[in-house]
């Protein structure tokens, strides 16, 4: 679909809004999700959505629209989709004990997707031998800072391993060599991807009770994010313990 978007001059932010849209659609579709037929139009329209999330980055980075604005915008549909589906399930239900876990999975799914992204982009970054600098500073309007800096919060717990990085005599074999071992912690943090979560609340609707996904996204996604954001900064650390215990001609060859 990109060259479609890009020969008809449709912008990013045009496709986050439209992702909303049909994200919306979903929403309102599993207003009825005792009935299995419109579960499954609710599932078909969120994976338009999926699509559309998926189209914004690519139209944004092909026409190098891409800007702090954008990526808020793009944050905020995708965290919209999931409240508004939220909603109509606590809705459906209207008790207090289905709004309280509607609310906390809310809470949840935030957190752990900001700390899933900030992983990702940090991964793939790296493996290019390209090191941070010092932790971006946020800029723009005060809702925009607030998104970034909640974003970027990880990057200052991970800048020891961005300075072993950036002093390396040779920062692309470095990266190469990380890219190998963190990449396992990073497959096991794809399961806070939106696509686990559109198809666990399917079956959960499907099976006729909501709430299994509010305790799935509130329970088990939790304990993912946890151990992978773990697991990565030991995957750090050792290279950093490594580069600071060995000679820095050196560290290269002992780390392979």
């Amino acid at each position: 679909m990109l060259p479609l978007a890009l020969s008809r001059g449709i912008s990013a932010n045009s496709v986050s809004v439209a992702g909303l849209c049909l994200g919306g659609a979903a929403a309102l579709a599993y207003t009825q999700w005792g009935n299995w037929a419109l579960a499954l139009v609710g599932l078909v329209l969120s994976m338009g959505w999926l699509i559309a999330d998926g189209l914004d980055g690519m139209v944004a980075r092909a026409t190098k629209t891409a800007s702090p604005l954008g990526r808020m915008l793009d944050g905020l549909c995708d965290h919209g989709v999931f409240a508004l589906i939220y909603v109509s399930l606590a809705l459906t239900i209207d008790t207090p004990e289905a709004w309280i876990l509607a609310f906390a999975a809310g809470g949840a799914h935030a957190v752990q997707s900001n700390m899933y992204e900030g992983e990702r982009s940090r991964f793939h970054r790296r493996i290019k031998g390209v090191a941070l600098e010092a932790p971006p500073v946020p800029t723009g309007n005060a809702l925009v800072r607030f998104y970034d800096g909640i974003a970027g919060s990880i990057d200052r717990i991970a800048m020891p391993f961005e300075r072993t990085l950036g002093q390396s005599t040779d920062p692309v074999a470095l990266g190469a060599l990380y890219g190998a071992r963190a990449v396992a912690p990073l497959r096991f943090m794809a399961l806070l991807t939106a696509n686990v979560r559109v198809w666990a609340i399917f079956v959960a609707c499907f099976a006729g009770n909501p709430r299994i996904f509010w305790w799935f996204e509130i329970v088990p996604l939790t304990l993912v994010a946890i151990v992978g954001l773990v697991w990565h900064r030991r995957v750090e650390r050792a290279f950093v313990r490594s580069t600071m215990s060995r000679p820095k001609t050196a560290s290269r060859m002992h780390l392979s």
